[in-house]
Formats: structure tokens, C-alpha cells, sequence
């Protein structure tokens, strides 16, 4: 089977680099497959949520998860369109460690005509250990997709 053109498009790495939020947070894609998608944000001072304790900003790691779950939906697509976040829940279990990169994975797991479903976690030194996971839902602004 040939790969879908939204896979041949992702590998190009435009995802984070065209979007100017992710691009100016740093994030940086580290790899896709079919309804996967995983993103990595370095942490810079800048991000602190607290300079007392150096705790990465909640704002910084709620716009990582969303971005790897709109990563994901993008990888499910069978062509690239947009889509839009309708709906994201975050559990936070634990603050990240100071001065460590967040890596968030998100897995698009059901897509219908206009909605993707995707389960996502965050994490510092290793996903058995999550700082945050979260569920969302993305509407799909074109009829372009792939079942996951």
C-alpha cells in the first residue's frame, strides 16, 4: 500500500515550524507514524511557571499535549486538511522536574466523518511516569480522513 500523502507531507517537518505558537514555545516534532505523533518541548527559563520552585508553566504543557494530539489527527488523514480543537481535558498527576524537556504522545484512536478522538501523555524522564495525560476531541474541517 502506498503511504498516505499526509504521511509523506509530515515528513517534510512543517507541523511545528508552521505554526507560530509551537514554533515560538520551541517544540519540535520527534516523530509520527498512522495516528501517532509525538512532540518534545525544551525547557527554557522562559516556560517556568514558578520562578521559586522552576516548575515548567501548566499554559506551556497544556499547548504541547494539544499540539501532539493535533499531530496525531494530521497523521490519521489520508490527505493534510485542518482540524480544530473542540474539546481537551488535562489531568495533571505531577509538576515536570526543573530544568528537563516534556515529551507529549498522542494517539488519534477513532475518527468519524467530523470528529478524531485522541489520548495523549506528557512526560519528563519516562512515559511510565506522566506528568499529565489528556483526552480530546478535534473537529475535522474537511472529509479527508483514514480509519485509525
Amino acid at each position: 500500500m502506498t503511504e498516505p500523502i499526509t504521511l509523506q507531507w509530515l515528513s517534510r517537518g512543517d507541523f511545528v515550524s508552521r505554526t507560530p505558537h509551537a514554533r515560538l514555545l520551541g517544540m519540535e516534532m520527534v516523530s509520527f507514524e498512522a495516528n501517532r505523533g509525538v512532540i518534545r518541548l525544551p525547557w527554557r527559563e522562559d516556560l517556568e511557571g514558578d520562578t521559586d520552585t522552576r516548575v515548567l508553566s501548566g499554559g506551556a504543557v497544556t499547548a504541547l499535549l494539544d499540539h501532539a494530539c493535533g499531530l496525531a489527527v494530521t497523521a490519521s488523514m489520508i490527505k493534510p486538511s485542518s482540524c480544530a480543537t473542540l474539546d481537551l481535558r488535562i489531568d495533571y498527576q505531577r509538576p515536570a522536574e526543573p530544568g528537563k524537556a516534556v515529551t507529549a504522545e498522542a494517539h488519534c484512536y477513532r475518527m468519524t466523518r467530523q470528529i478524531a478522538f485522541v489520548r495523549a501523555s506528557a512526560w519528563d524522564e519516562s512515559p511510565d511516569h506522566p506528568l499529565a495525560t489528556a483526552q480530546a476531541t478535534f473537529v475535522l474541517t474537511a472529509l479527508k480522513v483514514r480509519d485509525p
